[in-house]
């Protein structure tokens, strides 16, 4: 290959990598405006403030199914070059026109809440096209080293979402639901029906003549990565999404939380980009362990900060810690599936993700925080997931990397 040819191979890969951030982007920054509006959506449909977390957790049930099922799909799909695209842009457009429709049903008020809960289910099962199956254009189109440079970069949306997600609730929190959602659906729309083009371009890119591989059952090991992933996404969950805020309380004033929550994020964005080099020549799994070790060693900082300064460094390094566990999961995702099932692995990381949330609001729904015989467990479960998941993935990819050597060793003789 030239150094033109590679030159250009290089841009298509970071324009794919760019475009699926925008994607996950506007689709994070979509939930997000979904969540906030929810309560008052809820409450215009005639539905208790206490049934809301109940369909916070409904959400992330469906999701734990349906990302893994379309991640399946995807598999299934993407040996037709452009399919892919079609099938994500037919199923957005129907999530977008349910999620659309949600404020205008709310605004009818009891009558339609049964109307209000189908168009949440709806939303909620076809939503999960726009996860796993973008993702596996990098797993079946492009090249392996590629791939932890693009996951970083198509997560790099994902982390945006997250940092600017408070400063959305403070200037959406007032406004109607109507144009909110209509315009989020509109753009969101507009990226997923570019998925085509961006799938026929990196499929021409990297034509091959070689049969598609047919997908295996998975093993052991693809089942030891999901399980850690449970704990990991169940660890991240305890910490940022219920003990991040009480943390900072100990120093700050609730009106700054929206200044502080995104250090977290800040640390996400920025770790990710130069683990991926890490990830290329070493593996994800060996990433994804290091990192989870170095983010229980995070938490356990933030748990003992003295300062505002100390805890905000924590945070920082907790959430660099995150990035780099998952880039390196879905990178991992992507090769343990390269048999054909990218999709499928690329599917259960999601699902694992969601998973993880359903057990926090089950624990918010359950009152857990509020009771103080189960404080210590809230504030050390974390360090305990991602600690025990750290040292379990470790265990599986020094494994893997004797098992290879072996292997190797016994070729040569």
């Amino acid at each position: 290959m030239t150094t033109t040819e590679l030159s250009a191979d290089t841009g298509a890969a970071n324009r794919t990598g760019l475009y699926l951030a925008a994607l996950q982007l506007v689709f994070t920054l979509g939930w997000t405006t979904y969540v906030i509006y929810l309560p008052k959506l809820a409450a215009e449909a005639g539905i208790a403030p206490s049934a809301v977390i109940l369909i916070l957790m409904l959400d992330q049930a469906i999701f734990t199914i349906a990302d893994t099922a379309m991640g399946m799909a995807a598999d299934r799909i993407a040996h037709h070059v452009g399919r892919l695209g079609l099938f994500v842009a037919l199923v957005t457009a129907i999530s977008c026109a349910a999620f659309v429709a949600l404020p205008f049903v709310a605004g009818a008020g009891h009558a339609a809440q049964g109307w209000f809960i189908a168009l949440i289910v709806v939303w909620s099962i076809t939503s999960s096209a726009l996860r796993a199956p973008p993702l596996t254009l990098l797993g079946k189109y492009r090249a392996r080293p590629q791939v932890p440079f693009l996951a970083a970069l198509a997560l790099l949306g994902y982390g945006v979402a997250g940092a600017v997600s408070p400063y959305l609730g403070v200037v959406l929190r007032e406004h109607d639901a109507r144009l909110p959602f209509v315009i989020s659906s509109a753009v969101l729309l507009l990226t997923a029906l570019g998925l085509s083009r961006i799938e026929y371009g990196v499929a021409r890119d990297t034509a091959s003549s070689a049969p598609a591989a047919a997908a295996k059952p998975l093993g052991l090991v693809p089942i030891a990565f999901i399980v850690a992933m449970v704990a990991l996404a169940l660890g991240y969950q305890l910490h940022f999404a219920m003990n991040s805020a009480p943390f900072y309380l100990r120093f700050a004033k609730a009106n700054e939380l929206q200044w502080l929550m995104p250090v977290f994020w800040i640390g996400f964005n920025i770790a990710m980009f130069p683990a991926s080099l890490v990830v290329k020549h070493r593996g994800g799994l060996i990433v994804m362990g290091a990192a989870g070790l170095c983010g229980a060693v995070a938490i356990v900082v933030a748990e003992l900060a003295g300062s505002l300064n100390t805890l905000i460094v924590a945070q920082f390094l907790a959430g660099a810690a995150w990035g780099c566990m998952l880039m390196s999961a879905v990178s991992a995702a992507l090769a343990i599936g390269s048999t054909g099932a990218e999709g499928k692995v690329t599917g259960l990381v999601f699902s694992a993700l969601a998973l993880g949330t359903f057990a926090r609001m089950a624990a918010v729904a359950g009152g857990l925080q509020k009771m103080p015989d189960y404080a210590p467990l809230l504030h050390w479960a974390p360090v305990a997931c991602w600690a025990i998941a750290g040292v379990g993935l470790l265990v599986i990819a020094a494994a893997r990397l004797q098992g290879a050597s072996t292997l190797k060793a016994s070729a040569g003789g």
